[in-house]
């Protein structure tokens, strides 16, 4: 079997995958859907969460990003304010409700009361269970879980305290279904976020605050981070003694093992976004919209062999 740029070759004959998206740029809504409106966006300094505050910024919305990095925060700040509304970074650890009150009261002084929320920060790194301390169970889900709780609520108590309508989303993961070998911490959380979702669209349903999920798939971007593009090394099977590889070159090597023949582009998550928080979309709450070419559903014919996350890690034996 061999592969190539215009497909996957299967007994000499070359499979098309999904189709490629529309080029940058192009929005999914009407020009000015978010016209007026603020959307505030956490871990938005870069990444994924960049890519979707892009894409509201596009349909004319005002942005607000939140990361614990300023420098980077405030880089995209003035790449997001070229795309059309205003943009103001403020530095959140969301981990802390009094800093996450600060957010707030710094979003509506320069513009409003959010209308919308993504809440994209996140914590993950991979780590056989048997070695994960507790710091590094409670990192990760303090910022995954627990921060994306915090900032929920925080929004939704000024709303509901104005009376105004709102919408939601939580980035999730796919884990969250099927769990992570290697990523017990983060599926654990994930797990919760998905149940926060559903709960909370049914509780605050009745005020007009819509609550969904997010699930992106392989997306490779600039600011992967060095896990991730470590993980991509391996699957690649890079051997090479630089720090990380090249992974987001490697990431086109994982074309061949998704269902659609391709990774996905960012902005096809910004357009999922921008969609689920649309006047398009107020009867969808409570939802969980999976962005990964139903990578997450695949399965084989025939189970192949189970290797260890240890193994895949290139760990020897656990010595305790």
């Amino acid at each position: 079997m061999t592969y190539d740029d215009e497909g996957t070759q299967h007994a000499g004959r070359a499979l098309p995958g999904l189709p490629a998206p529309p080029p940058p740029g192009v929005s999914a809504l009407p020009p000015g859907t978010y016209d007026g409106q603020v959307v505030l966006v956490t871990g938005g300094g870069t990444g994924l969460g960049k890519a979707i505050a892009a894409e509201f910024a596009r349909l004319g919305a005002d942005l607000v990003i939140a990361g614990r990095k300023e420098d980077r925060l405030k880089a995209a700040r003035d790449q997001l304010a070229a795309l059309g509304g205003k943009a103001t970074a403020v530095p959140c650890d969301i981990r802390d409700p009094e800093r996450i009150v600060e957010l707030f009261d710094a979003a509506e002084a320069a513009h409003g009361l959010p209308d919308v929320l993504v809440n994209n920060a996140a914590a993950n790194f991979p780590v056989p269970a048997e070695e994960m301390s507790p710091n590094a169970w409670r990192s990760v889900v303090d910022i995954t879980l627990t921060g994306t709780f915090l900032v929920t609520r925080e929004f939704a108590r000024r709303h509901l305290a104005a009376g105004a309508p709102g919408s939601v989303i939580d980035m999730g993961a796919s884990y969250a279904w099927t769990g992570g070998p290697g990523f017990a911490h983060s599926a654990a959380a994930k797990a919760g976020v998905k149940s926060l979702v559903e709960s909370l669209a049914v509780e605050w349903g009745p005020y007009g605050i819509q609550v969904n999920g997010l699930v992106p798939g392989l997306m490779p971007h600039e600011d992967m981070t060095a896990d991730i593009r470590a993980n991509l090394d391996r699957a690649s099977g890079d051997r090479g003694d630089d720090d990380h590889g090249d992974g987001l070159d490697r990431a086109r090597d994982q074309d061949a093992r998704q269902p659609a023949l391709r990774a996905g582009a960012p902005r096809e998550l910004g357009w999922a976004a921008t969609f689920l928080a649309s006047p398009y979309a107020r009867f969808i709450t409570g939802h969980t919209l999976v962005v990964d070419g139903a990578n997450w559903q695949r399965r084989g014919l025939v189970s192949p062999p189970v290797v260890t996350v240890r193994e895949q890690m290139g760990r020897g034996p656990f010595a305790p």
